[in-house]
């Protein structure tokens, strides 16, 4: 089943829902196998949130400041003292994200990339589409313009977040205050078109439905065939606690659906290569249970995280050791790699 390359139609990546999970999960491991056969990668990486005041006040986010009394934005020096210790622990990769903070301009992003990048050799992958939007609305120019001057001040590539479901009827619930489907997906196409890069996310377990999951999916394969810019696609299961959707949904999806859904991204999702597994909200058991499942990444070693921690989820970043550990058990060799895929260490095979 569509392991030739071919766009699904609507109905059967539907269907595929109606499968018996280890069917589904057969299937994508088949096709996992067959574009990236047994290898294992991962990244060192370090995610530095650099404010947490955020007007958007999504409806699923525990991280934004509920005070203003509880509002901060961190220094160039504070990130680059960060940026330091990551870089002193073999990270290759620096995520920086943060809330629409109508307090900062285009200015601070362009002074932290360039301070970064001269002084350090790592990766920039920041600012999600929201955060572009937002700076550009901001400073009255165009999505590309803010773009073309944040990568000319150092930014490499962008996180796929902001992205949730890729469904306005969805969006108008959770995240009202934030960007349309329409205008993330502008932005990823026109950060690909001037060389920009990035990855692609979906948060569900929440009020989505089945045909919301496969036409967010359909609309990332549809840039993804016009461009060819994402570089991997991360599925993860939304954290209810200490949100207000909490009220809503009160609990996360089970692990079951987590992998359920995440087979059938791989499947629906033909032309992407990567598929990363989320042990930061599933827990490193069945993210190893997810290289089953279809996915042939094990994200980064996170040094930092405070988005998903602020919904309540225990956090422990894992050392590489026990990365290697964990997919060695399950006979799956294992390799250090950069944002862009590039193996960087095959000490671990």
């Amino acid at each position: 089943m569509n392991l030739e390359g071919e766009d699904m139609k609507f109905k059967d990546a539907l269907h595929l829902f109606s499968l018996p999970t280890p069917i589904l999960g057969q299937i994508a491991d088949e096709i996992r196998y067959q574009k990236c056969g047994d290898i294992v990668t991962f990244v060192i990486d370090r995610n530095i949130n650099y404010t947490n005041k955020c007007i958007s006040m999504c409806e699923f986010c525990a991280f934004y400041a509920k005070r203003e009394e509880d509002v901060y934005v961190l220094s160039v020096d504070q990130i680059i003292r960060k940026v330091a210790e990551a870089v002193a622990l073999g990270a290759t990769q620096i995520l920086i994200q943060g809330g629409l903070n109508p307090d900062i301009g285009i200015e601070y992003f362009e002074e932290v990339f360039r301070e970064i990048k001269r002084r350090f050799s790592v990766h920039l992958h920041c600012l999600s589409p929201p955060e572009i939007y937002f700076i550009a609305s901001r400073e009255g120019i165009s999505v590309r313009e803010a773009l073309s001057r944040l990568k000319a001040a150092g930014l490499d590539s962008l996180p796929g977040g902001g992205a949730e479901i890729l469904s306005e009827r969805v969006r108008m619930r959770i995240s009202r205050r934030k960007i349309s489907a329409e205008q993330w997906l502008k932005v990823m196409e026109t950060a690909h078109k001037i060389g920009i890069p990035s990855s692609a996310t979906m948060m569900f377990g929440h009020i989505e439905t089945k045909e919301d999951i496969i036409t967010h999916l359909f609309r990332l394969r549809e840039l993804q065939n016009r461009t060819g810019g994402f570089t991997a696609f991360i599925p993860w299961t939304f954290q209810p606690k200490n949100t207000a959707l909490q009220r809503t949904v009160h609990s996360a999806a089970s692990p079951v659906e987590y992998l359920r859904v995440l087979a059938v991204s791989r499947i629906v999702l033909h032309n992407f290569r990567n598929i990363q597994a989320s042990w930061l909200t599933q827990g490193f058991d069945i993210a190893t249970l997810a290289l089953y499942f279809g996915a042939n990444d094990f994200g980064g070693t996170v040094l930092e995280e405070n988005v998903v921690t602020a919904a309540g989820m225990s956090f422990e970043p894992p050392a590489v050791s026990e990365i290697v550990r964990m997919c060695s058990a399950v006979g799956r060799p294992v390799a250090q790699r950069n944002t862009l895929y590039k193996i960087l260490n095959c000490d671990f095979l």
